[in-house]
């Protein structure tokens, strides 16, 4: 059964605790008010997808988390901790960009990070990773010969390598080909089962963030609001082949008409 729920209490500590976030941006034209009074929890080890209309405020939200924007009002805390700045070595970012260096070839724009931090390479590391992403023998290339899907498996060994306990995922496979975008989902699905990070993941793609989520947050319209979050009972590992069932293809048509009624449909999904 999967349940279209309220936000519920957690009994353990939640990893990171979203109270009452609210953004107004100051703009030419006038102030953008993008996030209106947002609360949730994301528990320790979770995958939670979120997901709302363009121009809903997920984008802005998940910069609130990674503290490189600052809300008007509200809070983000990590561990219990708030989140008043940049924690690179506790928040990982990737984009739907994968933002390498042109000049750089592949690893050494992994290697970058720890550079510019003056940190160790842990080289045995990314040489796993490398392996694992099926990007062995790739890494003396430049992001030109590289194409979309191998560009943003090399950010993810990037974002992997620095080994932080929160990654955050802005639409990160949102410009890949369907066949492209299908082998990435199951290669986050099997790192994320390795690693037990907390991931944080925004789409607009109703399929991708049922088949990944544990749980999907649904946004309102601007201002983007909390609207239902749905538990996802589906077993893993997950495989492409549960994407054609009947109650999958139930569920994306019942996510569907929350999203395009703002948040005010809700039923059960048996």
């Amino acid at each position: 059964m999967v349940l279209i729920t309220a936000p519920r209490t957690v009994q353990t500590p939640a990893k990171l605790r979203i109270n009452g976030a609210t953004k107004i941006y100051e703009s030419k034209s006038g102030p953008v008010h993008a996030l209106e009074d947002f609360s949730l929890d994301v528990r320790e080890g979770e995958l939670i997808c979120i997901l709302g209309p363009s121009g809903c405020g997920k984008t802005t939200l998940l910069w609130a988390l990674s503290g490189l924007h600052a809300l008007t009002r509200g809070e983000v805390a990590l561990d219990g901790r708030p989140v008043t700045g940049p924690r690179p070595n506790e928040l990982g970012m990737i984009f739907q960009d994968a933002n390498l260096l042109p000049w750089r070839n592949l690893r050494q724009n992994i290697h970058f990070p720890f550079e510019i931090k003056r940190r160790p390479v842990p080289r045995q590391r990314i040489t796993a990773l490398l392996h694992e992403t099926g990007l062995t023998g790739f890494d003396g290339s430049y992001p030109r010969e590289l194409s979309g899907g191998m560009q943003q498996r090399a950010s993810i060994v990037r974002a992997l390598a620095q080994e932080p306990s929160v990654l955050l995922m802005d639409e990160p496979f949102g410009a890949l080909d369907a066949f492209t975008r299908d082998e990435m989902n199951l290669l986050l699905l099997r790192l994320w089962s390795e690693s037990a990070q907390t991931i944080v993941f925004v789409t607009h793609n109703i399929s991708e963030a049922i088949f990944l989520g544990d749980r999907v947050v649904v946004m309102t319209p601007r201002p983007g609001r909390l609207a239902r979050i749905y538990d996802i009972d589906l077993p893993r590992p997950r495989t492409i082949d549960m994407m054609f069932e009947p109650s999958f293809i139930e569920l994306i048509q019942d996510i569907k008409r929350t999203v395009e009624a703002g948040g005010r449909h809700s039923v059960e999904v048996e």
